[in-house]
């Protein structure tokens, strides 16, 4: 079997890094804004040394060849297609999904709702939608996510937001060099456009509620988190039916980042404890 570089989708052509043990188990990884599959790079190493195969793409928005330009385009139902074609194209029936950010989103979708592809699911950051959803008005939480209503706007959030990317990433703890890359990157074009799409076409996910998780689970929250509180999080427990395993970190929102060791511990321990 060759790697996998490149695979196509809904018209699109999307970027992935597949590496580590063809013959493994597979480890789907998926990123947020702004990142893209190099937000992996610390993380896959520990993975790889355990015999894992992890598929890494650049999701809708994020590849040069799969930023359409509407924002209908980019609601979670289709991005979760994206993704399935994914390992249709590498051959994996099943895969271990792990998830940050709206990654982290997009992994409670395939495993409410194609449960049948997911063995296990390792979400970082990202409550369940339902319980963020319930936190918005018994919680703070509506007060952190102002930038939901902020990025519906049009053009003025790109005039905002695109020349204060990097500045806007470090002060929230990402580290300079991410943060730097992570900035040029935005700079292609259409590219925060594209990856801003996501928000914008919260009025069409927020239309197709996400069914509890029904495969075993995994959380990883950093209490530091200065977006997403305590109280999705917790709340997070009463959508996952079955295994589940609730982990706080003393730590902020960029974990595949920061804390690459114990993403991977993390993600490893669910993948062990899991069958298929």
């Amino acid at each position: 079997m060759d790697r996998l570089r490149r695979y196509s989708h809904d018209g699109l052509t999307f970027d992935v890094a597949d590496a580590g043990d063809l013959g493994g188990r597979s480890v789907l990884l998926l990123h947020g804004f702004p990142q893209d599959r190099t937000a992996w790079d610390d993380v896959v190493p520990a993975l790889h040394a355990v015999g894992l195969r992890t598929l890494a793409p650049d999701l809708r928005g994020y590849s040069p060849g799969a930023r359409p330009r509407h924002r209908a385009d980019y609601r979670l139902s289709l991005i979760a297609a994206d993704c399935l074609a994914l390992l249709d194209a590498a051959q994996v029936e099943r895969a271990h999904v792990v998830g940050h950010d709206w990654g982290g989103a997009l992994a409670w979708v395939l495993a409410g709702r194609h449960a049948e592809r997911v063995a296990s699911v390792t979400v970082l950051s990202t409550p369940h939608p339902a319980a963020m959803a319930r936190a918005f008005v018994t919680s703070t939480q509506a007060l952190h996510s102002w930038y939901l209503a902020f990025a519906q706007l049009p053009w003025l959030p790109e005039r905002v937001v695109g020349p204060r990317v990097e500045a806007m990433l470090r002060s929230t703890g990402l580290p300079t060099e991410a943060a730097r890359y992570y900035a040029v990157r935005m700079r292609e074009p259409g590219a925060l456009s594209a990856a801003l799409g996501w928000y914008r076409a919260l009025p069409w996910s927020w239309r197709d509620p996400t069914p509890r998780c029904r495969v075993p689970a995994t959380y990883v929250w950093g209490r530091r988190d200065i977006a997403l509180g305590r109280a999705a999080a917790e709340a997070t427990a009463k959508l996952v039916v079955g295994p589940y395993r609730f982990v706080e970190l003393d730590a902020g929102h960029w974990l595949p980042e920061t804390r690459p060791v114990l993403v991977a511990g993390h993600v490893a321990e669910r993948v062990r404890s899991t069958s298929g």
